[in-house]
């Protein structure tokens, strides 16, 4: 038994490549036909930052998801190639290597998948495949590295891949509160310990925002798609046709929070302190609203701590490896 449990951990470690940050899972889920590989890792991260894939060459997948902001936006919703806004708010993408849908309605069942959209999608950064295809093919050096990350010539599949593969290396952990839950009780503050108990007690956060990555990648109404009872954006219903998804989200992780504003899938809460006291009421009045949703009545204090709390939840941004 001891040695299975050993063999176990060790083919563990060996597909997560580099111990994973404090907090997470060892296991760093990868498709079998998208291996991580360092000359995968390096090909993504340059595509990532490619300005050249965007329809009016001024963007790239960095433009929205800024390292500086663990990799989500600045704006309330997305910008787009045409330079209009978007509907939604730019999710952080630290940790989506644990996802197991993307996009706030989960329309990608993989990150191989989720990566290519926005490329191509007319209204966000508006390429074709050909014309993405097209770029790296023109390009020696982009030739030299997929012919070293894939042994064939650019295609769009590959370039998906090599996307993915870096995403999945982008993760966060190593927070204070991994080191609280690790046994140095000093790394949190009696304030903070205060709104960590209000997480998990009363406030019930931790019903959604659930293990190592704080997210348990459901879709819940929590009524912030509807105003005065009109619903304004239906969510996860657009995808399974389901009345009771009619304003659901995918519940976003609350790793790097503090540095993810403004919040919610529309950006219509700009602060923690909104979003504690959008909870504190109960959220907006909407049909089939999410069970857990109800009044709390938290005080002025517990409030004050779940905020500190939830800024405990940033920790190291790792990317690359």
């Amino acid at each position: 038994m001891r040695t299975l449990i050993g063999l176990t951990l060790w083919l563990a470690a060996l597909a997560s490549g580099p111990g994973a940050p404090l907090g997470l899972d060892l296991l760093r889920p990868t498709p079998a036909d998208n291996p991580l590989t360092p000359a995968k890792i390096a090909l993504g991260r340059r595509l990532f930052e490619d300005r050249r894939f965007s329809r009016d060459g001024k963007m790239s997948c960095a433009t929205c998801h800024d390292s500086s902001r663990a990799f989500a936006g600045s704006g309330l919703v997305a910008s787009r190639a045409d330079g209009s806004g978007g509907h939604r708010n730019v999710p952080t993408l630290v940790n989506r290597v644990y996802g197991t849908t993307f996009f706030w309605d989960g329309r990608a069942a993989s990150i191989e998948e989720q990566v290519v959209q926005p490329l191509l999608n007319p209204r966000e950064m508006a390429m074709t495949p050909a014309g993405a295809v097209a770029i790296v093919r023109a390009d020696v050096s982009y030739q030299r590295q997929f012919r070293t990350a894939f042994n064939r010539e650019p295609q769009l599949d590959d370039l998906a891949r090599a996307l993915a593969t870096y995403v999945r290396t982008i993760r966060s952990g190593n927070s204070r509160y991994d080191r609280f839950r690790a046994g140095t009780t000093s790394a949190l503050t009696t304030l903070e310990q205060h709104g960590m108990r209000v997480f998990f007690g009363r406030a019930n956060c931790w019903s959604c925002h659930a293990g190592p990555n704080l997210t348990d990648e459901r879709f819940h109404n929590t009524g912030v798609a509807y105003r005065d009872g009109q619903l304004l954006d239906p969510g996860r219903f657009v995808v399974t046709q389901q009345p009771a998804d009619r304003g659901a989200f995918k519940t976003p992780t609350l790793r790097e929070v503090a540095r993810t504003a403004p919040y919610m899938h529309d950006g219509s809460l700009a602060t923690l302190e909104d979003v504690v006291g959008y909870y504190d009421r109960g959220g907006n009045a909407s049909p089939s609203i999410a069970s857990m949703l109800r009044p709390i009545d938290l005080s002025r204090d517990d409030k004050r701590a779940l905020v500190a709390f939830l800024r405990a939840l940033s920790g190291q941004v790792h990317e690359g490896s």
